[in-house]
């Protein structure tokens, strides 16, 4: 998706079209009144005053006739100075320019502005010339924003739009919007009965609700047993600590405004938790341990609460509760780059399993002129991230170096992935950790029996599973696989009179084979079950009439697909175990 910032052409005709819009709007409503229509990166907004008025979606259209007759017209773009007395007694009919020229600097004294026709504005463009330059824009949505973005004020109407140089440039990016509209998680989420929310509840607080919590449960069972079978042990952790935990651990200091506000219960003082590695220090330090019983891997599918802004939260992808991937790895410096080879083997092997294939990795290194940002140990920080590098070297992974953006403890790997539409998103992680070990006295007897300090590696696969199922559910626009769908095959009689009893025979056979099965005997046509049965995005659907009940076999559909196939019972019951078992991406034969 095209930055409109970035591009300094677009950023200035979007900048002039939200000027044409302003002219448009105040054309349409004299008594209009304008906040500020700034450049963002997917084209431009103006936020707007408009009294008692409302604009609705529908609106929109004749505000943009309006624009096409003002850009028509030819209007040069014409910038003036004025001194800050007269823009004062220029805007003085206007409070929302009156409050940006009273908070403006007191050193500028010369304040710029645009007029074109009959319309004027404070600016420090630039702009194009005329407004006939502006002939491909498309008003995309209307909704309310408080004035300032505070709460305690007034709700103005802000109105989005977006502008070309070109007709072919708009139709696709229109055409990108649509895209990215229909692999909306929010909307797929309803539409297939995923998650919820609620005010009540709170935002950034999803429900999963039965159809997203067998998505969930089945991405949990995935990876619970590659990490069994990788040797890493699972824990159950509270969801809160006091907050001497926090003040040991350092995130007190340091992550305190991204936590939920204390709660204190009789003498002690408790906060949910953000992160996990906390409690997995003390599981580490409940026991005393040798060299020989490193690495020690713990892991936990933990509920972890952290305060996003309101406006930042949405759907699962960005939400205040979550439920993390989480594990910590407890090594020997030797086994750094071994353990390290083994995090990134499981990401990678995860990413085939799921058909991920466009992703970047990131190397998050020290800078080493900076001695007070990192953790002072010349000697381990060089051989961390040597270890780091040969690793990913190995592997004949891409990645690129970040110097500067390590965490204070330890350099850091974050796999950034390009979903189907918008920005990457980061979804892995591996932190190396020297200093939490320290702070929580973490210790282990090596071969000369000497007390060690264990080396920590933070690792997150799925990242949380409330961003991974949001991400695969754009990815797949939710038609899921058949081992992930939440309903894998959806049985539909012809006719219940005739062929019912025969449905609920291949019911029973697929239930006791384990498969997640639906019978729709509603009194229903056949053409509205199987159009009920697509827009579920059932992978799915039997087709059981006649010929099927006389012959015993079943006739499917595969979903997205025009083709029906018949074959015998005991095949479709083979291939359908085989399908969920190997986790197949897509359900051919």
């Amino acid at each position: 998706m095209l930055n409109m910032k970035e591009n300094e052409k677009l950023s200035m005709l979007n900048h002039s079209c939200a000027h044409l819009l302003a002219q448009a709007v105040k054309h349409l409503y004299p008594q209009a009144k304008f906040w500020v229509g700034p450049v963002i990166e997917e084209g431009f907004y103006y936020d707007i005053d408009l009294g008692d008025a409302v604009i609705k979606e529908e609106d929109l259209e004749s505000i943009e006739k309006e624009m096409k007759k003002c850009a028509k017209d030819g209007k040069k773009i014409v910038r003036h100075e004025i001194s800050k007395e007269e823009a004062l007694e220029q805007f003085k009919d206007d409070p929302y320019k009156i409050d940006l020229i009273s908070r403006m600097d007191e050193n500028e004294t010369v304040i710029s502005c645009y007029t074109q026709g009959d319309f004027t504005d404070l600016c420090r463009g630039p702009h194009v010339e005329t407004t006939k330059e502006l002939k491909y824009f498309k008003l995309l949505k209307v909704s309310g924003a408080y004035w300032k973005g505070d709460a305690k004020n007034k709700m103005l109407q802000r109105i989005y739009g977006v502008c070309f140089e070109t007709e072919e440039e708009l139709e696709k990016h229109l055409e990108m919007l649509e895209e990215a509209k229909q692999r909306d998680h929010r909307k797929i989420g309803k539409d297939l009965d995923i998650f919820m929310s609620h005010d009540l509840v709170g935002k950034g607080m999803p429900l999963w609700l039965p159809n997203g919590a067998l998505v969930r449960k089945q991405l949990e069972n995935y990876i619970y047993e590659k990490e069994r079978k990788l040797g890493y042990h699972h824990v159950y952790t509270p969801c809160v600590g006091t907050v001497d935990l926090y003040k040991t651990s350092g995130h007190w200091d340091h992550y305190k405004e991204n936590m939920f506000p204390s709660m204190k219960v009789d003498e002690e003082e408790f906060v949910l938790r953000p992160m996990n590695c906390p409690h997995h220090m003390l599981v580490y330090g409940n026991s005393l341990h040798s060299y020989r019983d490193l690495p020690i891997r713990i892991g936990e599918f933990a509920t972890d609460f952290r305060y996003e802004a309101s406006g930042a939260v949405k759907g699962l992808e960005r939400v205040r509760c979550m439920c993390q991937n989480d594990a910590h790895l407890f090594v020997t410096p030797e086994q750094i780059g071994e353990e390290f080879k083994k995090v990134v083997s499981l990401i990678l092997d995860v990413y085939h399993d799921f058909g991920i294939e466009n992703y970047s990795f990131r190397l998050s290194l020290r800078d080493k002129e900076d001695k007070e940002k990192y953790f002072d140990d010349d000697q381990m920080w060089d051989e961390a991230e040597n270890k780091l590098r040969e690793v990913l070297n190995e592997l004949g992974v891409d990645y690129f170096e970040a110097i500067g953006e390590a965490a204070f403890y330890g350099p850091k790997l974050d796999v950034e992935v390009k979903p189907a539409v918008g920005p990457e998103v980061t979804l892995s992680t591996c932190q190396l950790d020297f200093l939490l070990p320290r702070r929580f006295d973490l210790s282990y007897i090596d071969k000369d029996g000497s007390k060690q300090v264990p080396v920590v590696l933070h690792r997150a696969i799925f990242g949380t599973f409330d961003r991974f199922t949001a991400f695969i559910l754009e990815e797949t626009k939710g038609s899921l696989p058949a081992w992930l769908a939440p309903v894998q095959v959806n049985i539909i009689p012809v006719n219940n009179e005739y062929h019912l009893e025969y449905s609920k025979e291949i019911f029973d056979l697929l239930e006791h084979e384990g498969v997640r099965v639906e019978l729709d005997d509603r009194n229903e046509k056949l053409g509205y079950k199987m159009r009920e049965s697509q827009k579920r995005k059932i992978p799915f659907s039997l087709i059981l009439g006649n010929s099927e009940r006389d012959h015993q076999t079943i006739s499917y559909r595969i979903h997205g697909r025009e083709e029906t196939i018949t074959v015998s019972k005991g095949e479709f019951v083979t291939y359908i175990k085989d399908v969920i078992r190997t986790k197949k991406l897509n359900q051919d034969l």
